[in-house]
């Protein structure tokens, strides 16, 4: 390798040099985290990710989810956070950097959030109120000297009902909506909040930021390597202390091919991998790994065109539904899924009685052939790799295979991870000429996984409503949902609203994922959550 290219950025490498780059600085990444500290070797927790790059450090991170889960929920707070320190039921909201919140009983859309004291930043400064109100202008005040478009974008849809925030005090903080949302803090667990003192001082240069970040989460920044891998350390002073690291480092490196990440793993350069390819489970439980899985609220749908094209009919969105084998799929993943027929898996809550799309090929094709699209032209954009993304290259020709069978023709749009976010940030507007793009999707709570697919507010790129899928009845029923306060009330509209998205095919429904990880056997305390996020603070390394 000469010199010149050596110092390229992987990406601007011949791609016969890329896999070639990786490898070697996987191996230099597992000789320096060798090297002794303070008279002993480090313990190190190396995370193989499936993410194609480093996520973004400044804030709400970019590659998905899987961002939050390695690197915005380390660095960061949100005034919500996730409790994820059980995998015996699914995960649910609690205090994060605010110890409660209410609704305004004179005014419901107005959220009192109280504010926890005694918070250090990571470069010291105190946390208070101020710096709340100051994140919220980050991301939604064009005028203010913080907004960082970046940040804008990658908070849209958790602020798209945001209207105003006020300082009742140097604790205290009120919120208020557009309009009335019974379910709104939530979405305060995704916004996470960065120092204002540390970007003060960098006079608002989020670059330098980038390479110095502060936060108040369970790990500090302690260099990078872009494009290569990002460390972190564990923060002592910690808010809870339950949640300060048991190892002394965190090394996350990008690698999305599985292949890639299976050797790695069997060759101690990294001791922590998630999405394990199928074929490799057998060698890697032979050679001792443990292979980790548990039910999870998530989803692989291809998410649709309402404004234009062969999706706005309904035969051909039950076409697509009934043209697929989905025990082919679970059977290609080795058993690492469950077959899907609606949005969210069965056992939650609102889950409900849904129709069913068992495979039916004649019933696909009648259904094509009686809205008269025949060979049914669809383009679709989809991924890589990513974030939940599982197998996503041999899962969408299995897809094109069975959907050709009864009279789709398919087009796929193949690209990395952060291209098809971009896709769907942006939204159908903007894109098209895409029928639909193949994006797995948290159901973490019932706003992000049922609510924001369906409603109008939500229409991208102002939120999750990618396809700007509109129904008056469902609109009507969201509404209702979003005013009624009382628990079993609002369980009893969501379950409705879930068996009306079927109803209507809303998305083409193929599996749901059992999150597989395979972890060295050195490693102990890690407890797989039933959520996206997971909780690596109270893994343990063995020397």
């Amino acid at each position: 390798m000469t010199a010149d290219i050596a110092h390229q950025p992987v990406r601007q490498l011949p791609v016969r040099h890329q896999a070639v780059w990786r490898a070697v600085s996987i191996l230099l990444a597992g000789l320096l985290l060798l090297a002794p500290a303070a008279g002993r070797a480090e313990s190190v927790l190396t995370v193989g990710m499936t993410a194609g790059d480093i996520p973004a450090t400044t804030g709400n991170p970019d590659q998905g989810f899987e961002g939050f889960r390695f690197v915005g929920f380390n660095l960061y707070d949100g005034l919500a956070l996730w409790d994820l320190s059980q995998r015996d039921k699914p995960s649910d909201i609690k205090p994060g950097l605010a110890t409660d919140w209410q609704v305004d009983p004179a005014n419901h859309r107005r959220w009192i959030f109280k504010l926890r004291q005694g918070v250090k930043w990571h470069d010291g400064c105190a946390f208070t109120a101020d710096d709340v109100v100051w994140n919220f202008g980050r991301v939604t005040n064009k005028d203010a000297p913080q907004f960082l478009t970046q940040q804008m974008a990658l908070s849209r849809t958790y602020v798209t009902n945001f209207e105003s925030i006020e300082k009742i005090d140097d604790y205290t903080v009120a919120i208020t909506t557009k309009v009335v949302e019974s379910l709104f803090p939530y979405s305060m667990s995704y916004l996470l909040m960065v120092s204002r003192c540390r970007a003060e001082a960098l006079k608002y240069d989020w670059n330098a930021y980038a390479n110095n970040p502060s936060g108040t989460g369970p790990y500090r920044f302690d260099r990078m390597v872009a494009h290569e891998r990002l460390e972190l350390v564990p923060n002592k002073d910690y808010w809870d202390p339950k949640r300060v690291p048991k190892h002394d480092r965190l090394v996350l490196i990008p690698m999305p091919e599985a292949a890639t990440r299976a050797a790695a793993l069997m060759t101690g350069q990294v001791n922590f991998i998630e999405a394990p390819a199928p074929d490799t489970i057998g060698r890697l439980k032979s050679a001792g790994m443990q292979i980790v899985t548990n039910k999870y609220p998530h989803n692989w749908p291809y998410i649709l065109n309402f404004v234009r094209g062969p999706m706005t009919d309904i035969r051909v969105r039950r076409a697509a539904n009934y043209a697929l084998n989905r025990g082919e799929f679970v059977e290609l993943l080795n058993g690492l899924a469950i077959e899907e027929y609606a949005t969210m898996p069965p056992g939650t809550p609102y889950y409900g009685n849904p129709v069913k799309y068992e495979y039916n090929p004649d019933k696909a094709r009648a259904l094509l052939k009686e809205a008269g699209c025949m060979p049914c032209k669809l383009t679709l954009a989809i991924s890589t790799s990513g974030s939940g993304q599982m197998q996503p290259l041999p899962m969408n020709e299995l897809f094109k295979s069975q959907m050709e069978a009864v009279g789709f023709q398919i087009e796929f749009k193949v690209m990395d991870w952060n291209s098809l976010v971009e896709i769907g940030r942006s939204g159908v507007v903007k894109y098209p000429e895409i029928d639909g793009y193949n994006g797995s999707r948290a159901l973490l709570d019932p706003l992000s996984a049922l609510i924001k697919p369906v409603w109008k507010i939500h229409w991208s790129p102002a939120g999750s409503n990618w396809g700007h899928f509109y129904d008056p009845e469902i609109e009507d029923l969201v509404g209702q949902i979003l005013n009624e306060f009382d628990s079993d009330k609002r369980l009893a509209e969501l379950t409705k609203l879930h068996e009306l998205e079927n109803d209507r095919a809303l998305m083409i429904w193929v599996v749901h994922d059992l999150n597989p990880r395979a972890l060295s056997p050195k490693l102990s305390g890690f407890v797989q959550a039933q959520n996206w996020f997971q909780d690596l603070t109270p893994i343990v390394v063995q020397q």
